[in-house]
């Protein structure tokens, strides 16, 4: 029988990780937490819930940092789970079902978003990410952000029914962090891509995609949480574009997670 691996990356998430390991026990044969040099109680809280734990401080990027995990992936099969995510049973039935099938395939999963106390499952869906994948197809993962998967044979892929909950946002604080971090490691993987920053296409891509997500993906069917993540994500498109042309200079190396 197919064995899984459920691969969870952290820093400083004590706040998380008890909730996300919690909801992926008796789901895989091996749960595996690839630390990135937290000061908080995330190691002793992972080993404590029966993880494997292993440290690369570090920091290289999300691609870089999931294709280090890989090393001690011992299963035929890994899922990558965020420490902000949740699994459900049901989420965790259909991933046990597909590892049992064993087909090859990338498998992608649909968030849930959670935002400020809130569902906004009345929106409509963002897209998949792929998230379940056969190690003999896995080569690793390339990106600063946004990784993408480096296959070693081309695949199909299909698309998991259940949706994964995603607390992305719960506080206006924690979003505010988010923003920077994200803004700067946005930038970064565009100055690499050598494409331009400025005002002016900031202004361009916050509109656009504030308007989609809150007007076109019925944002406004879920109040203020919608409101509120619709507005957290155009900032984000607006200012990754200005710090692509103000911070040109600073963008030379992975940001801090």
């Amino acid at each position: 029988m197919s064995r899984l691996s459920i691969v969870v990356l952290t820093l400083n998430e004590a706040h998380n990780i008890e909730a996300c390991l919690r909801s992926a026990q008796g789901v895989a044969d091996q749960i595996l937490v690839v630390d990135s040099g937290s000061q908080d109680a995330t190691v002793s809280l992972a080993q404590g819930l029966g993880a494997e734990v292993v440290a690369y401080p570090d920091w290289q990027g999300f691609g870089e940092q999931r294709s280090r995990a890989l090393q001690h992936v011992r299963a035929d099969w890994v899922f990558f789970l965020d420490a902000d995510e949740r699994l459900t049973p049901a989420l965790a039935d259909e991933i046990r079902q597909v590892v049992a099938d064993n087909a090859e395939a990338v498998w992608e999963v649909e968030w849930e978003q959670m935002a400020y106390g809130q569902s906004l499952g009345r929106m409509r869906g963002t897209g998949g990410v792929a998230r379940l994948f056969p190690m003999r197809v896995l080569e690793g993962f390339s990106g600063a952000v946004h990784e993408g998967a480096v296959l070693r044979t081309a695949v199909p892929t299909r698309h998991l029914r259940q949706r994964l909950p995603h607390f992305s946002r719960e506080t206006i604080y924690g979003s505010l962090v988010k923003l920077a971090q994200y803004v700067q490691l946005g930038a970064l993987k565009r100055h690499q891509a050598g494409k331009r920053g400025g005002v002016l296409r900031g202004l361009a891509s916050g509109m656009a995609n504030f308007t989609r997500l809150y007007v076109f993906q019925r944002g406004f069917l879920c109040g203020r949480a919608g409101f509120l993540y619709s507005f957290f994500v155009g900032l984000e498109c607006f200012f990754r574009y200005v710090a692509l042309e103000v911070d040109r200079d600073q963008l030379k190396k992975p940001v801090r997670r």
